[in-house]
């Protein structure tokens, strides 16, 4: 939808970081919204560990739907992970108004080849050459039918090849049209490197939040981060809690979570998915 584009425009425009947490269905993303997260993150990655066949069998479609889903329970501005957009650029033409229509806020795009591999799940990237990765952002930007749907331009190219060449490719990004620059890092200090030489607004990424990380966020945002996504860590927590419950109902113990108090969780997660305004329209026209 414009309105959240907009929004998440104005967002980065402003005076304080903006974090975007994982979310991979509805429930998640209410869960993030109640907790004062201004945006949200639709991670590829992992959706990808979520079917257990990893990002690189994922398609468009259902990273729409998944969206499609999201927003229609929660306003909020929602990121897509676009892997590589699905294409070379003229497939571009089509990923853009779907995500955009979908009522994303942004796209980001990166530079690993088609199909995409497992491998990038363990460091090992197989890049695009540069000039086709530019063609692909400028391709989504003249596909875009507002220029407040932003394209979040993404490069590898720091753990494949050499700082020099990310930022090379960094540059060019910009230059075709990237409202937003990716570049992965491989040490801490790459990001004032990364910072020194490409235009703000930039994107970083992190685990739990930021708090492990070696430059705090508020120097990381006054050196020109302005969007940062945590997009992993909602999902370990869950991989834990599910893994513990099944464990825990296995052996006839309560869950660690729940414990003795499943009827108050079961209350809570009715507040989050509004249970009671749904019952009120029933109870004014079919319940009468």
């Amino acid at each position: 939808m414009p309105g959240q584009s907009q929004g998440l425009k104005r967002l980065l425009a402003g005076d304080a970081p903006v974090h975007a947490p994982l979310v991979l269905n509805p429930l998640m993303a209410r869960l993030a919204a109640a907790t004062g997260f201004p945006a949200l993150y639709l991670g590829g990655g992992a959706m990808g560990y979520l079917t257990c066949f990893t990002e690189a069998n994922l398609s468009l479609t259902e990273m729409v739907h998944a969206g499609l889903d999201i927003r229609a329970a929660c306003d909020l501005p929602l990121i897509l992970d676009g892997a590589c957009g699905w294409g070379d650029p003229m497939h571009l033409r089509r990923t853009i108004p779907l995500a955009e229509e979908a009522g994303f806020a942004a796209i980001e795009i990166e530079d690993q080849i088609l199909p995409k591999r497992a491998h990038h799940h363990v460091g090992i990237e197989h890049l695009i050459d540069a000039d086709l990765m530019t063609a692909k952002v400028a391709e989504a930007v003249a596909a875009r039918r507002s220029a407040d749907f932003l394209i979040i331009a993404r490069t590898n190219a720091v753990r494949d090849i050499s700082m020099d060449e990310a930022l090379r490719r960094g540059e060019a990004m910009h230059r075709a049209g990237a409202d937003l620059l990716f570049i992965t890092a491989r040490r801490p200090e790459d990001h004032r490197t990364i910072a020194e030489r490409l235009p703000a607004p930039l994107m970083y990424m992190h685990l739990s939040g930021g708090a492990d990380d070696a430059i705090p966020v508020p120097e990381l945002f006054r050196m020109g981060f302005r969007l940062f996504v945590d997009p992993v860590t909602p999902l370990l927590a869950m991989h834990r809690a599910l893994r513990d419950s099944y464990v825990a109902l296995h052996a006839g113990r309560p869950d660690p979570l729940v414990g003795e108090d499943p009827r108050g969780e079961q209350d809570r997660m009715h507040a989050t998915i509004r249970l009671e305004s749904l019952l009120a329209i029933e109870r004014r026209t079919v319940e009468r």
